[in-house]
């Protein structure tokens, strides 16, 4: 038996398995790996390979991502697990737990969102100083003329 077996099944996958057993593309398997979700090594030919254990991983990122969680979340949740094991059901407490609080957090902003839409059809964003979602309160108008919430969103951006 050689050393990428163990009992008739090897250890180590190519790419194009990974993506055929998986249902994820080749291009987003090489994309998760420049995040830094998942990693492999090249065998003696060049060839990228991946443990078998990536493949609950990649399972793991793609109900994440499902929820809603953004890849950046979803990296620094799996950092702190080692990538030569497959996650464990402990493991799986532990992110589904951290990741349970942020939906409870986006499901109530959402919910606000929803109550004030009604609202917000009424100004028509004509006014920006009587808009519950965009300047509730007119907080805005407090801090000065000019375009505020754009310059609020670019700085946001650069960030």
């Amino acid at each position: 038996m050689d050393k990428n077996t163990h009992e008739g099944i090897r250890r180590e996958l190519s790419v194009g398995e990974i993506a055929r057993r998986s249902g994820v593309a080749v291009s987003t398997l090489h994309f998760y790996e420049t995040k830094g979700l998942i990693e492999s090594f090249r065998n003696r030919g060049n060839q990228r390979r991946y443990p078998r254990s990536v493949l609950r991983r990649v399972a793991v990122i793609k109900v994440a991502q499902k929820t809603g969680i953004p890849l950046a979340e979803i990296r620094d949740a799996l950092s702190v697990l080692p990538h030569d094991r497959p996650l464990t059901a402990h493991d799986w407490r532990m992110l589904s737990e951290t990741w349970k609080h942020k939906l409870d957090e986006r499901i109530a902003s959402l919910t606000a969102l929803r109550d004030h839409l009604t609202d917000c059809i009424g100004c028509g964003c004509l006014s920006m100083t009587d808009c519950p979602l965009r300047n509730p309160r007119d907080v805005l108008g407090e801090s000065g003329h000019g375009p505020l919430i754009l310059e609020e969103e670019a700085d946001k951006g650069a960030s």
